[in-house]
């Protein structure tokens, strides 16, 4: 009876295997992993028990997730309930390659898992001869699964990353850092090249940059001249250095030059003052992205030493699970295990040792402020880790509070309590989030107000091909309405038939000149009339023709106005 099962995960589908006989004792032995790499020994060991295979690209993928975060899929659970005999005497133990979901599965079957040892030398030779093992499955096909299933899995890796943001500002930070090395390694090369020239430069301009700049603008020393005392001043911003360069120059005792070796030395010296102005450039992205990303840590220990931490713990959510005290040594690792090594003192700071708040306090309170505010750093990545709209409202209130704390150490002024600062905090950014929520919404309302107009002179383009049928439709329906209305109106006396027909022919030239200025207007226009609009408007013209023809004259008073007109 077979009472190891193997559970093996591929790109084409799951598999199980029923091992029928194992050598446990002489795993190791050389004679022992032959045998897996032998196809026909290997398979005397192990039979294929039961195959599933994936019905898409995306139902494999989903599988693969769920396996790789240790969750058992409803797929994987049907598999085993079907195919995994979990009833008998002795029941079956289920070996898997990886613990995680093996814990998954132990949990939601009851039965008893096995991983390593045995199991990883069996997976190892599925892995091997699995396009063999499975029947109708061919080795390219596998590869082919295998490749796209990883490059599927890989691609929605990168893409639901939730620390895509931090890799900015970490790969920043890196390149700030290589940046401020070559710019030194440069800049003490161009010192040196160009000193043969003019070696009493280096004493007169100290800065790095500068001095590139420098090299860059003299170029020959012994055509500096009066002229040049103006653009001289420009770069050194000062009026003496620019006069001590120009008497430099003249008493100089370095070498003459040849015009060749000075274009190549004011070749790289100008790629020395470009790779300065970059980083510049470079300093300035750094610092919004971290105002964007992690405000409260920005703005309570600088945008660079913040992004330091972050990029030393890998990205924010980590830096924000880490505790106050590993924050505090977080970049003094070799100095804190050497100290655990040789029985020391332990490290009392580590990156944060860059902030001004250290440099600031006295020798003998520069740990405790050290740990002051590895707290508060804790307390900033935190809030910008997992706030919804990001603040440097509690920056700025932890940054006062670490400022009082020194000057508490300094004059023994006593601070405020953490409480009462917390609370007017948290009333300050509740109200700076409802301010920005507010222009976020009418931001949007503008967004949606441009495309509506879009969308209706896109239409109005349409309306007036259509505007012209409209007006000889609403015509017909007016010369309609005019005929029912003559057909409802009783049958009068000739008196009376008289009078009416002169009044029906009056109301008919109203409604044509009517009709006339309705279609003037409506040929500029949009075709905006709805059906209901245009029924309101044929029940008015009725209406208003209706109560003319309902109480029409009788013969009697039209004989009786005769004779009064008679005798006047």
């Amino acid at each position: 009876m077979v009472l190891l099962h193997v559970l093996f995960e591929h790109a084409a589908g799951y598999a199980l295997f029923a091992v029928k006989e194992v050598e446990e004792i002489g795993m190791l032995l050389p004679q022992v992993e032959e045998s897996v790499l032998n196809i026909g020994k290997f398979n005397s060991m192990v039979s294929l028990a039961a195959f599933f295979p994936f019905k898409s690209a995306q139902a494999a993928l989903e599988n693969i997730n769920a396996v790789s975060e240790g969750v058992v899929h409803a797929d994987l659970k049907l598999f085993l309930e079907t195919n995994l005999p979990l009833s008998g005497k002795k029941k079956a133990i289920l070996g898997v390659s990886d613990a995680k979901i093996g814990a998954a599965l132990q949990e939601e079957f009851s039965i008893s898992i096995q991983t390593g040892g045995v199991v990883a030398e069996i997976a190892r030779g599925v892995r091997l001869h699995f396009h063999s093992l499975v029947k109708g499955l061919t080795a390219l096909a596998a590869s082919k699964a295998q490749l796209g299933l990883g490059h599927s899995y890989s691609r929605a890796k990168v893409k639901f990353n939730v620390n895509r943001v931090d890799n900015m500002i970490i790969q920043s930070i890196a390149l700030l850092d290589q940046l401020d090395k070559d710019i030194n390694t440069f800049s003490m090369r161009v010192r040196e090249w160009y000193g043969y020239h003019f070696p009493e430069l280096i004493k007169i301009v100290s800065d790095n940059s500068t001095y590139c700049r420098m090299a860059q603008l003299i170029g020959n020393r012994k055509e500096l001249s009066e002229e040049s005392l103006e653009s001289l001043e420009e770069v050194v911003m000062d009026a003496a250095k620019a006069q001590a360069i120009l008497d430099a120059s003249r008493s100089s005792m370095g070498m003459d030059i040849s015009p060749i070796d000075l274009i190549n030395i004011e070749r790289f010296s100008n790629r020395v003052v470009s790779l300065a102005a970059y980083r510049l450039e470079l300093q300035e992205y750094l610092r919004s992205k971290m105002s964007q990303v992690a405000p409260n840590l920005a703005a309570l220990i600088g945008e660079v030493v913040g992004a330091r931490l972050i990029s030393h713990a890998g990205s924010l959510t980590n830096l924000a699970k880490y505790p106050a005290s590993t924050v505090q040594i977080l970049g003094a690792e070799k100095a804190l295990f050497r100290a655990l090594k040789t029985r020391g003192n332990t490290p009392k700071y580590g990156l944060i040792f860059h902030s001004t708040f250290i440099g600031r306090a006295a020798a003998k309170n520069k740990g405790r402020i050290s740990r002051y505010l590895a707290n508060k750093c804790t307390i900033a990545s935190r809030i910008d880790c997992f706030s919804e709209v990001p603040t440097s409202v509690f920056g700025d209130k932890l940054r006062g509070q670490v400022e009082e704390r020194l000057s508490f150490y300094e004059t023994g002024d006593v601070p405020r309590k953490n409480v009462d600062v917390m609370k007017e905090a948290v009333k300050e950014a509740t109200d700076v989030a409802t301010e920005i929520k507010r222009k976020l919404d009418k931001k949007e309302k503008k967004r949606r107000k441009r495309e509506k107009k879009l969308q209706e002179e896109t239409g109005e383009t349409n309306g007036e091909a259509g505007a012209e049928n409209d007006v000889k439709k609403k015509k017909k329906q007016v010369a309609e309405d005019i005929e029912v209305a003559a057909e409802e109106s009783p049958a009068a006396e000739n008196g009376a038939e008289d009078s009416s027909a002169k009044k029906k022919k009056k109301r008919k030239a109203e409604v044509e000149i009517q009709a006339e200025e309705a279609a003037a207007t409506d040929n500029g226009a949009e075709e905006t009339d709805t059906p209901a609009k245009k029924k309101k408007k044929r029940k008015t013209e009725t209406k208003d023709a209706e109560p003319a023809e309902e109480t029409p004259e009788t013969p009697v008073s039209e004989k009786k106005k005769k004779k009064k007109k008679k005798e006047t």
